[in-house]
């Protein structure tokens, strides 16, 4: 058995130590202070305990500022919520406390379950048994002791659990001061390095493992931060985002709702289908001189789903349809479909393709239908039935690149017109289960990767690039974008996915100029991706303050006295002339009434006429939000809002005739 440890550093030293040399022993031979800031160590990437002995490898400290420490803060609040939670009601079980993402739970067992009020006490505890800073310690059961004691506690949710931990894995057993758990590690040093920076959020119910058929447990969910700045920053996002629900401003605005009879779809109110169909018809604008715009069946045999290999890998996402002949011979399956690939390549394939049309690129705003379990349902976010801005490209291997950057341009132009310019590009690489030789993947990762470069650089530092190791699809690499929104919060929408796999499964060729058959690459990308999700975001990123190109509703004229009734239907059908959204409001109601129920359905422009206003030919408008009211001409007021109401793309095409007329 080797006598000495060799560890090599950040840095790139080497240096041996002593068998049985821990990771705080390591820390302590470098500086004492790092020793007492030190809260676990990672050996070659793998985090462990500070207690453990170290072996050979490349060796970091990690200190509480570390990136890899918030998992283990999190990690060691949830054990020492547990513990707050048996000291002030002995006899509740405990179950399992993971860390999940921006903080963490844990799932009791109590006759009567927690409430929100339950959790100010227990966040009190949890501060009082942080400042014992009992040490983290680790032993090793056997399984029997573990199931042994376990039970002799109560605790018949753990002997359960010890139950399911396979044969020939240590049972680790963690103790802070003398409240223990089972646990895998790894744990910080003590519970002092904690901190305060920790919030209980919430309680819920959750069955025993996830099953219906198991007792409902209580769940009770935190947060926590290695700084109190971050958490108050939390905080704020959180109460943002709560303000910002576009589910909440759906009803205020009257865009949509939903209802259990159609759950996970969406029924559009006139303002909201208004809105959405402002989206599809710019989205139209950009794609028109570039994209042919076709329509595939929205349900289809299953033959075809099974030669595209989707009823195998997705059968159980799909709505499927049996139809019943005269003759049970004639009873065919149909499935509604849940993406529109399959259909396009038919359309692909439909004539003899020659080298000369490539690319071909065919777009669809495409309704698709998946399955999701009715507890992922969220709103416009996460449905069951939802709108792609989906296209497929055909074109040749030496073309795939250029179409890359042209879908980037397009994407990245799209994303500006809404206001996000934060913008992240990943490339996803081949994923464990693939389809296609390891030639086409090196093929496909080397052009994207030169692409992903282009893209960095043309961006000039704006847009951030990035690589994920093994997430891409199972028939080939792919790019995904992510924007920010204004309250920090990231969102992965457009995808363009190269594609070996369904040209292949369907015999998709063209002829090339040897009057060969050739197989097409096929690039699949979107933008929006679900156009309602997409919309969703949208209306959380303005916080309902829409745009007045996107706004479904633009103004409300309203009057002051009734006087001006007639001045404000002359005011309200130029701007209608004009092309704008307006409504009327002459209530005998006052102006203060009026515009405060007008804010509350976030109508963007508000404009106000009295008498004044009609002898004078003039307006005072009022934007949401804002307590000030600016008065011009009407004729001002027309031509100023209606160049506001014109979205971004058809401003540039005005622009651009202007130029070119100038030139």
């Amino acid at each position: 058995m080797s006598q000495s440890v060799s560890l090599t550093f950040p840095d790139g030293s080497v240096r041996s130590f002593a068998a049985g040399t821990t990771g705080r022993d390591v820390a302590e031979s470098i500086s004492k202070s790092l020793a007492k800031k030190s809260v676990a160590i990672a050996i070659d990437g793998t985090v462990r305990d500070l207690s453990d002995p170290v072996t050979d490898g490349k060796i970091e400290i990690i200190t509480r500022t570390d990136d890899r420490a918030l998992e283990l803060i999190r990690h060691d609040a949830a054990h020492v919520m547990a513990e707050a939670v048996q000291e002030l009601w002995p006899g509740t079980q405990v179950t399992i406390g993971p860390v999940i993402e921006n903080g963490f739970y844990y799932d009791f067992a109590k006759n009567e379950p927690f409430t929100p009020d339950d959790l100010p006490v227990i966040e009190k505890k949890m501060r009082e048994i942080i400042q014992r800073n009992a040490p983290f310690t680790k032993q090793i059961w056997s399984r029997e002791k573990a199931k042994e004691v376990f039970a002799a506690k109560g605790e018949r949710y753990k002997v359960e659990l010890v139950d399911a931990i396979p044969e020939g894995q240590d049972l680790k057993i963690y103790y802070q001061g003398d409240w223990f758990d089972l646990c895998r590690g790894p744990h910080m040093a003590s519970t002092g390095q904690i901190g305060t920076a920790f919030k209980l959020m919430k309680v819920a119910g959750a069955y025993w493992r996830g099953d219906s058929n198991n007792p409902m447990l209580t769940r009770i969910y935190g947060t926590a931060f290695a700084e109190q700045a971050d958490l108050d920053n939390y905080l704020h996002i959180l109460a943002e985002a709560e303000k910002r629900d576009h589910r909440r401003l759906g009803r205020e605005m009257d865009l949509f709702h939903f209802q259990e009879e159609g759950p996970g779809v969406v029924f559009w109110h006139g303002k909201g289908w208004r809105m959405f169909q402002t989206l599809v018809s710019y989205m139209r604008r950009r794609l028109q001189g570039d994209y042919q715009e076709v329509n595939a069946p929205q349900v289809l045999d299953k033959s075809l789903w099974e030669t595209s290999g989707h009823w195998g890998w997705y059968r159980d996402n799909m709505f499927k349809v049996t139809v019943a002949g005269d003759d049970t011979d004639d009873d065919r399956v149909f499935a509604l479909k849940p993406m529109n690939c399959p259909g396009h390549i038919q359309i692909f394939k439909h004539g003899l393709k020659s080298y000369r049309e490539l690319p071909i690129r065919l777009a669809e705003f495409g309704a698709v239908h998946r399955y999701e379990p009715s507890g992922a349902l969220h709103g416009l976010m996460r449905v069951r039935g939802f709108t792609q801005d989906d296209a497929h490209i055909f074109c040749t291997d030496e073309q795939m690149a250029a179409e890359c950057l042209k879908i980037n341009d397009l994407i990245l132009s799209v994303y500006e017109d809404f206001g996000f310019k934060e913008i992240v590009v990943k490339l996803s690489t081949r994923p464990e289960k693939r389809v296609g030789s390891d030639a086409l993947w090196d093929r496909a990762e080397s052009v994207m990767m030169d692409v992903l470069k282009t893209i960095e650089a043309q961006s000039e530092g704006r847009i951030k690039t990035g690589i994920l190791p093994g997430e891409g699809a199972f028939y080939g690499p792919k790019f995904e974008y992510t924007l920010k929104d204004a309250i920090g919060r990231e969102w992965q929408c457009g995808t363009t996915q190269v594609d070996f796999n369904l040209p292949e499964r369907f015999g998709a060729f063209y002829i090339d100029q040897h009057s060969e058959k050739t197989q097409p690459v096929m690039i699949h990308r979107a933008i929006c991706g679900s156009m309602e999700r997409f919309l969703g975001i949208l209306i959380e990123n303005f916080a309902g303050h829409m745009p007045l190109w996107v706004s479904p509703l633009q103004v409300v004229v309203a009057t002051i006295t009734s006087e001006a009734d007639s001045y404000g239907e002359e005011v309200a059908e130029a701007l209608r002339d004009a092309g704008l959204d307006v409504e009327t409001d002459f209530r005998n109601e006052k102006i203060n009434y009026k515009i405060r129920e007008h804010s509350v359905t976030k109508v963007p422009v508000i404009i106000v006429c009295g008498k004044k206003e009609a002898e004078e030919r003039s307006v005072n408008i009022r934007r949401l939000g804002s307590q000030v009211q600016t008065a011009m001409s009407l004729d001002e007021a027309i031509a100023s809002l209606t160049l506001e109401a014109t979205a971004p793309d058809i401003l540039r095409k005005r622009e651009a005739r202007r130029a070119k007329a100038a030139a």
